[in-house]
């Protein structure tokens, strides 16, 4: 683009054309020439090849990279060669990135929607198609297990100009705590307590130090949501639950759903603004930082922008479904090492899927 700006300059003073092609702005240095055109059936073969497994084509491998798949495609003739910022830019049009993993666990409870879906609409304040009256609670528990108190050989020493706080990396053991925790949902209440272990008596101490308290104890209903831990699970803790303090109602989590129970928003939390860096003299500071951080909390606490509805968990169930166990179809058996690429009309059908998923 210079080079044509400055021959428009060089014809407006009048210079003669003879005399420019001696100067060296007529001079265009080529550039290197861009690889031949790559038809689209090759592009999408090559997507098609990255949102495969490595393992089911016999490709030692836990996952792709760029230049791993460029090494593939010219390998089974795909291309005769292709750089790999061409294949990345491919890639990137689709989302498609082997590269990165995401562990997950796959929902196994085949009432999985209707356990959860009951959970968000408490969220949303409604029970079983009906609003939620004003003398109605939700309230989210769980236990966080395993609180240690690491207790430094040497003290943490500040934050200073030009240097972060710097924790001692060897420690010795000071014992653990379970904290057990109810998050009031449209309250913004937190109620907590630290226990030598998890189990049903410390868990009966928590409900109790909740319900002996207004507005709760004469409540109209008070919905626990809480997931399958040990001291909380199936039909023993519902009758339990009933059988002390008859307005409350046990409302189980299906199994691998506790994210979505809000009381691990706030365990998250306190993870990061109270037990991280972990620096303790002794037990008791473990338990003592997060009762009071408990009560910091509480002063400026909101209940959280909760946005995901049961529309949103079946459309999200819809596409596990969808995507993994009806399209997801590997090219080759676990204990083959056919390198046969997907057939031309199956591709375009199958790209976009694994790209998502």
């Amino acid at each position: 683009m210079k080079n044509l700006i400055f021959q428009e300059k060089q014809l407006a003073s009048g210079v003669s054309v003879s005399s420019m092609s001696e100067n060296r702005g007529w001079w265009i240095k080529p550039e290197p020439a861009d690889h031949s055109f790559f038809p689209p059936k090759e592009i999408t073969q090559i997507k098609a090849l990255a949102c495969q497994l490595p393992a089911e084509r016999g490709i030692p491998l836990s996952r792709f990279s760029i230049t791993e798949i460029v090494r593939e495609a010219i390998s089974l003739a795909i291309v005769p060669s292709v750089s790999d910022s061409s294949v990345w830019r491919w890639l990137h049009e689709d989302a498609i990135r082997p590269w990165f993993h995401r562990s997950w666990i796959y929902p196994r409870d085949p009432q999985f929607m209707e356990k959860a879906g009951k959970v968000l609409d408490l969220y949303a304040r409604q029970w079983k198609n009906q609003p939620l009256g004003p003398n109605d609670y939700v309230i989210s528990a769980d236990e966080k297990t395993s609180i240690q108190a690491r207790i430094r050989k040497h003290s943490t020493a500040p934050v200073c100009p030009g240097e972060p706080m710097r924790v001692e990396h060897e420690y010795t053991r000071g014992g653990a705590w379970t904290y057990l925790a109810a998050w009031d949902v449209h309250r913004a209440k937190i109620f907590g307590r630290c226990e030598a272990k998890s189990g049903i008596k410390p868990l009966d101490r928590l409900l109790e130090q909740v319900m002996s308290q207004m507005p709760y104890k004469t409540a109209n209903r008070v919905f626990w949501v809480v997931d399958n831990g040990s001291s909380h699970r199936g039909q023993p803790f519902i009758e339990r639950l009933q059988t002390k303090w008859p307005n409350a109602i046990a409302v189980h989590l299906p199994v691998h759903a506790s994210w979505l129970n809000q009381i691990e928003i706030y365990f998250a939390i306190v993870q990061k603004k109270a037990l991280t860096p972990n620096d303790f003299t002794d037990l008791q500071a473990v338990e003592k930082r997060l009762l009071d951080f408990q009560t910091r909390y509480q002063q400026v606490a909101r209940p959280f922008s909760w946005k995901f509805t049961r529309k949103d968990l079946k459309e999200k169930l819809k596409l596990v479904s969808d995507c993994i166990i009806k399209q997801y179809q590997p090219t080759a058996s676990q204990d083959s090492t056919t390198k046969e690429l997907l057939p031309w009309d199956e591709i375009q059908e199958t790209t976009s899927a694994y790209a998502y998923t």
